[in-house]
């Protein structure tokens, strides 16, 4: 066992990265590779994910939730805050959309808005984790996770689930972690914009030839002691992990290459044009990796907690990354890939009416909005609703469960039967709850 020891120890010969891809625990051998494509329970409408991850909790009085009835209140009523912005109506449709966001706005007839989004919790760190996992609790898997654990991949250097500036609090690794699912399906966390915020990507040590004999070395002595010792998976996670770090090393600088593209395509996104240039590479970056089959890709945007001045800074964080979102949306859709991305946009909750320091809003959980794009949704669509004044949903109620049984259901599966058998039961990412919100179906 002394050499089955050193095998499994021979990582660094090839960077951090490929120790960074941790090995799978359970991996029945019959599967070959984990993330090979495989076919869900019901025809997709969408084939992939990009989910918006605004951190903080945005307000929807701002943002996408048109509540006239709460200015009309306000005026007379001491401590309701008026909206901060005013509101438009935007393409055919005549979606209401925030001034905040005049780039989207052009994007109105896409996006189906959820405005009967609603938790139980106002907590920060509780409602992160939950959107992330389904569960605050306890540590489970991410969406992310149980996606790609579900349908594989469909790029071959590539990780399945690719996760940029992800948080490094509120539940932090765990949001894009796979828990007890097989490491493969686990995030792989991007620090920034371009290959170089992947750490260890090159081996100062050997060659590309020298890696792939190492590689090819080190595959065949694990697959002897594979044959010597049958049933112990373990093997081919070595093996699968090493591989995916090898190829990454050209597959990341490849696809990270914003230079590449025409300067007309970096325009579209906003980068370099000062505060429009992080969340712009953020979304090219996005593009390139579905375009190369990566099943789940988290952005995210931080700083939309605004206990005070809600109108500014929500006008500040939206100039940040309306046009970045508005050049995915039309970058994908002249692509011929919006149709089958499902994007996703919102935060752990919304804000509340009434005002809570010097024009700010307090977390509301009680009612929010999210929206979603391509995919298989209604465009130009606005499911559900909140009382008069905003503060609570009360028609097309969704939670987190709802929403993940729905996004689930259009990539083409069944969130009761994507299970995992685990400490003597079976677990998934609704636990015993969600509802698919069929209304918003395309």
């Amino acid at each position: 066992m002394h050499r089955r020891h050193f095998l499994l120890h021979t990582g660094p010969a090839f960077g951090s990265l490929a120790l960074g891809a941790l090995l799978p625990q359970w991996l029945p051998s019959a599967l070959g590779n984990p993330l090979a494509p495989k076919t869900g329970h019901h025809p997709a409408k969408a084939r992939r994910v990009i989910f918006l991850f605004m951190n903080g909790g945005p307000s929807h009085h701002e943002t996408f939730d048109y509540r006239p009835e709460l200015a009309k209140a306000a005026a007379s009523t001491p401590r309701l805050l008026a909206p901060g912005v005013a509101f438009r109506p935007a393409g055919q449709s005549g979606l209401m959309i925030s001034e905040a966001f005049p780039e989207l706005a052009r994007h109105a007839d896409d996006l189906c808005i959820l405005n009967g989004m609603k938790i139980d919790t106002n907590g920060h760190h509780q409602a992160v984790v939950r959107l992330h996992t389904g569960n605050e609790r306890f540590v489970r898997p991410s969406m992310g996770s149980w996606v790609v654990y579900g349908l594989g991949s469909e790029a071959d250097d590539l990780p399945g689930f690719v996760t940029i500036s992800p948080i490094a609090d509120l539940g932090g690794a765990g949001n894009y972690g796979s828990a007890f699912l097989p490491a493969s399906y686990q995030g792989t966390r991007i620090a920034g914009s371009g290959a170089g915020s992947v750490p260890h990507l090159s081996n100062a040590r050997l060659s590309t030839a020298d890696q792939r004999a190492q590689l090819d070395h080190i595959g065949r002595s694990n697959q002897r002691l594979a044959e010597r010792f049958p049933g112990n998976p373990a093997f081919d996670g070595v093996i699968q992990s090493y591989e995916m770090a090898f190829k990454m090393q050209t597959s990341i600088p490849e696809t990270f290459d914003l230079a590449a593209e025409p300067e007309s395509v970096r325009a579209l996104y906003g980068i370099g044009d000062g505060v429009t240039d992080g969340f712009g590479s953020q979304c090219l970056m996005a593009r390139r990796l579905a375009e190369r089959g990566v099943r789940f890709i988290q952005l995210t945007s931080n700083g939309w907690d605004h206990h005070m001045n809600v109108a500014q800074g929500v006008r500040d964080r939206a100039a940040a990354n309306d046009k970045p979102i508005a050049g995915l949306l039309a970058d994908l859709k002249q692509r011929d890939l919006l149709k089958d991305t499902l994007v996703v946009w919102g935060g752990e909750f919304g804000r509340g009416a009434h005002e809570d320091n010097a024009g700010g809003r307090g977390h509301n959980g009680s009612g929010f909005t999210f929206w979603m794009a391509g995919g298989g949704v209604k465009g130009g669509y606005v499911h559900g609703s909140k009382d008069d004044l905003g503060a609570e949903s009360v028609e097309g109620i969704l939670n987190f469960a709802d929403l993940h049984a729905t996004i689930l259901h259009l990539l083409g599966l069944d969130h009761e039967r994507l299970s995992y058998r685990y400490a003597g039961r079976n677990f998934r990412l609704t636990d015993t709850e969600g509802v698919v919100a069929q209304e918003i179906l395309a």
